[in-house]
């Protein structure tokens, strides 16, 4: 169920982004982590959103030419590439702000504090333990 959940709210969400912002939701997420951590590597975005070398590295190249970001080379590392949102890339997750906040309010009406705190504890424990 777990599964089957995860994926109808992806797919629910990427079609949203798709239709109202242009970008799909993988790519949204990305920039997202870029904009808090600006100047961030590769291999940071890699963790945060849990993929391998191969698959960032794509996802990168997209919001490259997407413009939504750009690859830097790291003034301590010549070797390392940061990234930076572009002034594209941060108009964008300023529109998706709103969504966000549409989807959230939409748990909140549906559910108790106490039933999203629970939700977010077995989350959370999944996460830490596996």
């Amino acid at each position: 169920m777990l599964n089957m959940a995860q994926r109808k709210l992806f797919n629910h969400i990427d079609k949203i982004c798709e239709e109202q912002l242009d970008a799909p939701v993988t790519q949204l997420a990305a920039l997202m982590y870029v904009c808090k951590n600006s100047g961030c590597q590769q291999s940071d975005l890699a963790q945060a959103l849990a993929l391998n070398k191969s698959g960032v590295t794509t996802l990168v190249r997209r919001m490259e030419k997407n413009t939504l970001l750009e690859r830097r080379t790291s003034d301590h590392d010549g070797r390392a590439m940061q990234l930076f949102p572009t002034p594209d890339g941060l108009k964008k997750v300023m529109q998706l702000g709103p969504y966000i906040d549409q989807l959230n309010q939409g748990f909140r009406d549906a559910f108790s504090d106490e039933e999203i705190a629970t939700v977010l504890k077995f989350l959370n424990y999944i996460l830490k333990r596996f």
